[in-house]
């Protein structure tokens, strides 16, 4: 009896997948779909604004000149007095000067900021 009860449950379940599963590319294509949408996202919302940021500041770098007030990384003011390849001359006081990497200017100061 119970033989009896354990092959009709095994009737009811799915039917085996056979060999035959479809075209393999149509698989290929639906497994990595996923993976080519995450890639998409990540490009559009990371790593192209990124992109535009880093070319914004090394245009902001290369168009430097005498007088435009600065920030740099570190949080100083200060005012170009002198603009080298690789290096920017900052006055940040009176009677003071220092030598920093233009690649430590953060960012122009707006007009409108008082000193």
């Amino acid at each position: 009896m119970s033989l009896n009860f354990i092959s009709k449950a095994y009737a009811m379940g799915s039917a085996p997948q056979g060999g035959a599963q479809g075209d393999p590319i149509t698989s290929l294509i639906a497994s990595l779909l996923p993976l080519i949408l995450i890639i998409l996202v990540f490009y559009f919302l990371l790593i192209r604004p990124q992109q535009k940021r880093a070319k914004a500041h090394r245009e902001m770098l290369e168009s430097l000149k005498r007088g435009d007030k600065v920030i740099t990384i570190g949080g100083i003011y200060g005012v170009i007095e002198a603009v080298n390849p690789t290096t920017v001359i900052l006055k940040i006081a009176e009677n003071v000067k220092i030598k920093v990497s233009k690649q430590s200017i953060a960012a122009l100061r707006p007009p409108s900021e008082e000193d």
